[in-house]
């Protein structure tokens, strides 16, 4: 993830990060921004592996019955964060309480309190999933934050957040399972070699023969 620059415009007071932030949401289609420390983020596009493993990783949440009745797995979907009068973030996947309609913050954001889960699948923004993000997320007090680490082929599991950093980082590599904790709501247990196979490029540039 790479920090924009930002143009105010010429006349008037300079506008405020937020509506920076959402002038380059109109001006870049498709890319993500967020205002992480103050400093706004934008994200290009993310490519087909990374939406295929997106995909793969829904599928046990959805079989455990995470996507209805108390809870609800959303793609796509802004947490307001504690660390910054206008800071928010836009993880890949989260899993949330079936109300948190009922606890919107500002910006189409919403209350970290009904995140139980959040998961980003890795692109050329790695670093800041990997070191940037962790923070916030313990901040803000999300109970588990789950990275696909596309690069290194390896899944990350933060639990325990305290303060600015999580208590407990867990990582798993193909050939292992990953049992998430209890607390999101059900038994969910993800195969990491079949996450990290359908994050690879090497898999869609396999073709079937004849």
């Amino acid at each position: 993830m790479s920090a924009a620059a930002v143009e105010y415009p010429c006349d008037g007071e300079p506008e405020s990060l937020l509506d920076s932030a959402n002038r380059l949401m109109e001006q870049l289609p498709g890319h993500r921004v967020e205002i992480i420390g103050g400093v706004i983020t934008v994200a290009p596009p993310p490519d087909g592996p990374h939406g295929r493993a997106l995909t793969k990783l829904m599928r046990p949440f959805i079989e455990a019955g995470l996507d209805d009745g108390g809870s609800a797995l959303i793609q796509g979907i802004g947490l307001w964060l504690p660390g910054g009068p206008q800071d928010y973030v836009i993880p890949d996947l989260a899993l949330v309480d079936a109300d948190f309609d009922a606890h919107r913050a500002e910006n189409h954001c919403y209350d970290p309190a009904v995140f139980r889960l959040v998961l980003e699948v890795t692109s050329s923004n790695y670093r800041s999933d990997l070191h940037l993000k962790p923070a916030v997320y313990a901040e803000a007090k999300v109970p588990v934050y789950v990275v696909l680490d596309r690069r290194h082929g390896r899944v990350h599991v933060l639990t325990e957040p305290g303060g600015s950093s999580y208590d407990r980082h867990e990582v798993y590599a193909p050939g292992q399972t990953v049992t998430l904790p209890a607390s999101i709501g059900a038994e969910v247990t993800l195969d990491v070699a079949e996450l990290v196979a359908a994050g690879s490029r090497a898999a869609t540039a396999a073709r079937p023969t004849d």
